[in-house]
Formats: C-alpha cells, sequence, structure tokens
C-alpha cells in the first residue's frame, strides 16, 4: 500500500492506493483547499498565516497516515514551494508535522508524474495524447504516446496569479477576461510548433480546475456540452453576463471555488487557441496517481532514475565503459566498507556512472562541473535534494575534501566518497581487476591493506594513494595505506 501527498498551489490532497490487478485502487483520499499560493505577497515571501494553515493541515493528514500500514509514501510540493522565497522556513516544520520528507520538484517532473498518472488511468499503448493540467501556481503541458513522454514543458502560469491580476475585486469584464487569456497565449506560443510537431489523437484535462469547468459545462449543457473552444467561449459569455463572480451560482463549481475556475478558464482558453485544441477530456487522474505508480515501479525495481541517468549519460557522451568499470569497483568497495544502512548504495552507483560528465565541458576542473551539471539538470524521477546527493558524491570524486567537509559527518555518505575516489584511483591505475586482496576499513580512521604485487604490477598506485591520504588528513580523517 502506498501513499501520495500532493502539496499544491491551490489545495494539499492525499491518496492512499492499493496495487491490484494491475490498476491502483484508491482506498483513502483527504483534501484541504487552503489556497497555498493566496499567501504569497508581492516579494514571493509566504505570510506566517499561510504556513500555519500548511502545517495545520499536514497534522491532520498524518493523523490518517497513520491509520494505515504503508510499504511506501511519498510528499511532494509544486510551485508555490518552488517559488516561495522563504520555502526553507516553511520545509522543516511541515517535514516534522507530517513526519516523512517533503520532495519540492521541478515543474518538469511535475509534468512527467501527472502524465504518468493519466497513462495508468487510460492503459491505451498505441493512444497519443496531449495533457494540460492547470493547478495554482503553474501550467504542465504533455505530449506522449502510451506510457512514453515525448515533450513536458512546465509554464508559469495558473489560476491563483490569474485571477489575482485580472478579477482582483471579483468583477469580470470584457476588457480584463480577454487581457487575461492574451498573456495566457503570450506564454504558450513559443513552445505551440514544438507540440504541433508531436501531434496527438486525444487531449485530456487533468487538474481539479479543469474538472471543475467540464463539470459546470455538462452539468448545465453550456455549449455543445464538452470541453470545446465552442463551449469555452459559451461560458465566457454567460460569466460576462454575470459580471461578478459572486453572481455565479450554476451548479457544478462550489461558490468558494468560481475565482479559482474564472483565472483557470483564461488559462484554458489561451492554452487551447495557441496549442491548436478543439476539444479535451477531464480526467480524474494525474499528479497523485502518477507519484503513486511511481512509488510501485521503485517497489518492482523498476526505477525511473535508472533510464534518467542513462539518457544523461548519452546525452554528454559519458564512455560508459569507463563508468560501468568505476561502479564495478566502487560497489565493491563501499560492500567491504559496511555501511550501515542501504540508502547510499544507489546513488553511489549513479554517481559513478556519471562522475565523468563534466569532461564534456573541460578536463580542468571536470569533477567541479559534473556536479554543477548534476545538480541542476532535469533529472527524471530525481529530487532536488536527491541530486544534491548526487552533486556532493560527483564533487567529491578527487581533489580536496574541504569543500564538502559537513556532509562526512554522515558515515554512510563519507563511506561512499571513499568507495568513488578509491575506485577511480584504482581505475587510473588500471588496477581495478586485482583487488581480490584489498582490505579496507572506516570508523575513526581508514585502514587500506594492499597485496605487495598489487603496488608492484602498478606502480602509478602509490602517488594517487599519497594524495589521498593527504586529502583525507586535511579534514581530519587519518589514512594508513599497508602493504601486506
Amino acid at each position: 500500500m502506498f501513499a501520495a501527498v500532493d502539496l499544491g498551489s491551490n489545495s494539499f490532497r492525499l491518496h492512499i492506493g492499493e496495487p491490484a490487478g494491475g490498476r491502483i485502487h484508491i482506498v483513502r483520499t483527504a483534501r484541504n483547499p487552503i489556497r497555498l499560493a493566496a499567501g504569497l505577497d508581492a516579494d514571493n515571501m509566504l505570510s506566517e498565516a499561510a504556513m500555519r494553515s500548511a502545517i495545520h493541515c499536514l497534522q491532520e493528514f498524518r493523523k490518517i497516515l497513520d491509520e494505515y500500514q504503508l510499504d511506501a509514501m511519498r510528499v511532494v510540493a509544486t510551485n508555490t514551494m518552488r517559488v516561495a522565497k522563504n520555502a526553507d522556513l516553511l520545509l522543516p516544520l511541515a517535514e516534522n508535522a507530517i513526519g516523512h520528507p517533503i520532495d519540492i520538484i521541478s515543474g518538469e517532473e511535475e509534468g512527467r508524474l501527472i502524465y504518468m498518472g493519466v497513462a495508468r488511468a487510460i492503459e491505451r499503448h498505441d493512444e497519443r495524447r496531449l495533457v494540460i493540467d492547470i493547478g495554482g501556481g503553474s501550467t504542465e503541458v504533455i505530449a506522449g504516446a502510451g506510457g512514453d513522454i515525448g515533450l513536458v514543458e512546465s509554464f508559469g502560469i495558473g489560476t491563483q496569479p490569474q485571477t489575482l491580476a485580472y478579477f482582483p475585486d471579483g468583477r469580470i469584464t470584457e476588457h480584463n477576461f480577454d487581457a487575461a487569456v492574451t498573456a495566457a497565449r503570450a506564454r504558450f506560443e513559443d513552445a505551440a510548433s514544438l507540440y504541433h510537431a508531436k501531434g496527438w489523437d486525444t487531449a485530456y484535462g487533468s487538474s481539479g480546475t479543469m474538472r471543475a469547468i467540464s463539470e459546470v459545462i455538462s452539468r448545465n449543457a453550456i455549449g455543445d456540452g464538452t470541453v470545446s473552444q465552442h463551449s469555452l467561449q459559451a461560458l465566457r459569455a454567460i460569466l460576462l453576463d454575470l459580471g461578478h463572480v459572486d453572481a455565479f451560482v450554476l451548479p457544478g463549481v462550489k461558490r468558494e471555488r468560481v475565482p479559482v475556475m474564472v483565472g483557470g478558464l483564461t488559462v484554458l482558453i489561451g492554452a487551447m487557441q495557441e496549442l491548436k485544441v478543439e476539444r479535451l477530456t477531464a480526467i480524474n487522474a494525474g499528479l497523485r496517481l502518477g507519484v503513486l505508480s511511481d512509488l510501485e515501479l521503485r517497489a518492482n525495481r523498476r526505477d525511473r532514475r535508472d533510464a534518467a541517468i542513462r539518457a544523461c549519460m548519452g546525452r554528454f557522451r559519458v564512455d560508459s565503459g569507463r563508468a560501468l568499470r568505476t561502479v564495478g569497483i566502487a560497489t565493491q568497495l563501499f560492500e567491504r566498507l559496511q555501511p550501515q544502512g542501504e540508502t547510499h548504495r544507489p546513488y553511489l552507483a549513479w554517481a559513478a556512472m556519471l562522475h565523468e560528465i563534466g569532461l564534456a565541458i573541460s578536463m580542468s576542473g571536470a569533477h567541479k562541473h559534473g556536479a554543477y551539471i548534476v545538480e541542476h539538470a532535469d533529472l527524471g524521477g530525481f529530487t532536488t535534494r536527491e541530486q544534491r546527493m548526487l552533486s556532493t558524491l560527483v564533487l567529491g570524486q578527487k581533489g580536496n575534501l574541504r569543500k564538502i567537509r559537513e556532509t562526512l559527518v554522515e558515515a554512510d555518505l563519507a563511506k561512499a566518497v571513499l568507495a568513488l575516489r578509491l575506485a577511480i584511483v584504482l581505475m587510473h591505475a588500471r588496477a581495478d581487476d586485482d583487488i581480490a586482496g584489498l582490505r579496507l576499513r572506516m570508523k575513526a580512521r581508514i585502514d587500506l591493506d594492499l597485496p605487495v604485487e598489487l603496488m608492484r604490477k602498478h606502480p602509478t598506485l602509490a602517488p594517487w594513494l599519497e594524495k589521498e591520504v593527504q586529502a583525507w588528513s586535511e579534514v581530519g580523517v587519518p589514512f594508513q595505506v599497508r602493504q601486506v
């Protein structure tokens, strides 16, 4: 059983799902429309009231989660937490409230997870599809075929900023409505040709706002009763006749959600006009189902992060032979260091695969270039926190260790750094096939025992190891090398 918690800009939502028969059955849901994005001021600072509401909601969610025996759980935060300048103040309080780490995911990763959720719900493996998700702070547009994503972009436009910018007092006029649509079109126009090139058989809308618009149109027989450009223009005409959000009383949307719907409608019209989407289908699937599906994949050892690493290697033309050699020796050394847990093992392997990525920029300082690339690259499936860990390992692969001194206090991470550094040393000295007799320990100090024959056969090992002894001594870790 898995749990997904979505800290969105409009609402916080929780899904608990159980895989069965190839599908994920939702056994519990919860929602709190806290409107986190409304708590942002002009400087993108979250108000204390907004942070208090967020913490209280997460405390309530924790009570629900504690009722279930969960195999895995993931909490993701989207646009508002991405842009809030004081998110670092809220994050530890929020994590304490829900009792779990919170991943602030990129817009592109949000889009990928949304598409995974839609693909999981539809299960038409040959269908080319376009998915549009209009959230509180951003809009994700994804083109794909079956389960494969061809193009994903996150656009910095959502219901909350549209509502605040064009309908701040609730009045709806032709001028401000059309200005909002024009602003939305401007956001999508540069990317429109990229999506046209991909093509699609069916377009879907996956957000709560999209479903609310669809519900209003269908229940009130507006236009042709579907989410088409004709129906959206008919809904626009109704809103202009009413003139104010408070006057909207048609069934299909709660009164408090009407301002959000109006802002979302302008984004949807702009997106459909620029992308030339005549009609789309609202679907009750998206980010949370995508998170649950991703957790299930990881549980079944089909981690899409592996594919992201391979794609990154290809993009930067990493020598896969050398990378795999490094992975092999690094994992062997890490095993001999007897780590306390399994957390760092996959990150060590991924870092070893990418350790030479910086060579695509320059031989000089390649590890520094590589660390920057790894931290900031778009790696599907990885969180910002995970990419920072990978970046730390890539940065720490050679040279002085003072630059990562603070991270070495974590015993298993320090062992991963040591394993990667020594693996690279052994590979450079071409000694990675002769380590059967090598013994390695790391506690308060590092002890490395090497067979005499290994040192004699690979004479360049000695100067490399002298540098290692010096590097570790500079951060207060004695390093003893003995020939046995």
